[in-house]
């Protein structure tokens, strides 16, 4: 990958399209907030490297993946350079999702920056992965989505690059999501860590009650901030847009889904292309029933899905939280929550050009994939993904 900074955007500066957008980036503030969304893995990276520069005082950063690849070593190499001219630079990184090792990072070590290591004790370490992803630039601005740090992320379509998403925020939430980063850091670097104090952090946090909250999720006994968030508004909701990477939520969402479809209309869009095809199997085995319940169900072609956006009603939800098991009651994630019939207008129109573009399953498409190999694979994706694990169902993928 090249260092493609000339261009780079953030915010209030905006750049013309190019023949790799998809979709097109947009901008809207909202309640004393600016939001920039970027769906094109070329501006998210163009927009990470500049918010990188454009820091004077701090970097705070946290990732569930940083690899060693082409795009890692030009973040890395970003984030040193910062360190150098003054700018106090905090990485953190997840152990379960990083394959990097611990040498990669010594550079930014060296000259000064603090770097760990989200690694829950060995008992619980294959329980809780902390999958947000954020970078905040002088505790102003922050980036925030489903992107890890991997050449994967950035790459455009045509190069099978994933179709996620990133979103600068600027405004009052900031302050909220540097409260927590310095929660999340605390616990990392202490060596005394206990899995209660993590579960202690997630059942504690309070978002507030206003029309734009950050919100996280983790694994509590009672309902994290996001999951009470989220269920409340699908019980109150009529209409909904998901588009969704990794989708095979537990029986009462799905129950809500469905009842939401029947009494006004569920658009939900799913991936046809991934890197682990147990979840694709997994999240086939509930369209029978959404269907049934008159949802419309689409799955994406260009290609690999990573995004997490939901819109129900006026309220648009991003970050880092998938619709499946993992991400609703164990992993640690971040999603912020945005009351806005603007936003929620043109998130939509975004989600009808990925439908476009998506393959509409219709119940004669489900009955023929279905049949009874189809069946059973579908079986054993949603025992692999929401059942065993979706670590297990990457690796052994069982021909799905």
């Amino acid at each position: 990958m090249t260092d493609r900074r000339e261009g780079a955007r953030i915010v209030d500066a905006v750049a013309e399209p190019c023949a790799h957008d998809y979709p097109v980036p947009f901008a809207i503030s909202a309640h004393d907030h600016e939001f920039e969304f970027l769906p094109d893995g070329v501006h998210r990276f163009d927009a990470l490297l500049a918010m990188i520069e454009r820091a004077r005082r701090s970097l705070d950063m946290f990732y569930y993946m940083f690899q060693d690849d082409p795009a890692g070593r030009i973040v890395l190499e970003a984030l040193v350079k910062a360190q150098n001219r003054g700018v106090r630079v905090h990485l953190l990184v997840d152990c379960f999702g990083t394959d990097a090792k611990e040498e990669f990072f010594r550079p930014l070590v060296e000259a000064g920056g603090r770097f760990a290591v989200f690694n829950p004790r060995w008992n619980v370490r294959y329980l809780i992965r902390n999958h947000q992803k954020m970078t905040i630039v002088d505790r102003e601005l922050a980036v925030l989505g489903g992107f890890n740090i991997s050449e994967h992320y950035f790459q455009p379509p045509e190069e099978n690059g994933w179709a996620d998403l990133g979103v600068v925020v600027k405004g009052p939430v900031v302050k909220d999501l540097c409260r927590w980063f310095g929660a999340l850091s605390d616990w990392t670097e202490n060596r005394d860590q206990q899995y209660r104090a993590i579960r202690n952090m997630v059942r504690d946090w309070d978002p507030g009650d206003g029309p734009v909250q950050f919100l996280v999720g983790g694994p509590t006994r009672i309902p994290s901030s996001w999951n009470r968030a989220v269920k409340r508004d699908l019980v109150e909701g009529s209409r909904l847009d998901m588009v969704m990477a990794y989708f095979s939520p537990p029986r009462s969402y799905r129950r809500l889904l469905r009842k939401l479809a029947r009494r006004g209309k569920a658009r939900l869009v799913m991936a046809g292309k991934s890197d682990n095809g147990a979840t694709i199997a997994a999240a086939r085995a509930t369209y029978g029933a959404l269907m049934r319940a008159q949802a419309e169900v689409y799955e994406f072609q260009p290609c690999k899905l990573h995004m997490k956006l939901i819109v129900i009603d006026d309220v648009t939800y991003f970050g880092s939280a998938n619709f499946d098991h993992r991400s609703i009651r164990i992993n640690m994630e971040l999603m912020v929550r945005v009351e806005s019939a603007e936003l929620a207008d043109k998130v939509r129109c975004m989600v009808d050009t990925m439908v476009e573009d998506s393959l509409e399953i219709t119940p004669k498409i489900h009955n023929r994939r279905r049949g009874l190999l189809g069946g059973l694979q579908w079986l054993l994706g949603w025992m692999l993904v929401s059942v065993i694990d979706y670590t297990v169902a990457r690796r052994l993928n069982a021909g799905l």
